[in-house]
């Protein structure tokens, strides 16, 4: 089964850190776009961060200069650095990629958690 499986999440005070991680399972796919969503009940999914295969990067303007996505080309693999969290940040995160070959697939995480607690 081809998936995204995330890890990292967890519960942290506000003004600390955490590393999310993504990864593509049973697949070698090559990878075009990789983000990070989050998404909260009753709420739209909200765009954190994205990367393309080169490297160029995205962030939404909450995040900017806390948040660092980053990608391991070659581990078809995803990260996503936060620092400085606040509890706004609470959210399920969610790993998004669009497989880089016809057809372009797009996969989706399962989600996992980040907690920030004031």
């Amino acid at each position: 089964q081809v998936q995204l499986v995330e890890s990292g999440g967890g519960l942290v005070q506000a003004g600390g850190s955490l590393r999310l991680s993504c990864a593509l399972s049973g697949s070698r796919d090559r990878l075009n776009t990789m983000a990070w969503y989050r998404q909260d009940p009753g709420k739209q999914r909200e765009l954190v961060a994205s990367i393309t295969r080169l490297g160029s990067t995205n962030y939404a303007d909450s995040v900017k200069g806390r948040f660092t996505i980053s990608r391991d080309n070659a581990k078809n693999t995803v990260y996503l650095q936060m620092d400085s969290l606040k509890p706004e940040d609470t959210s399920v995160y969610v790993c998004y990629a669009i497989r880089a070959w016809t057809p372009q697939i797009e996969y989706w995480g399962q989600g996992t958690q980040v907690t920030v607690s004031s």
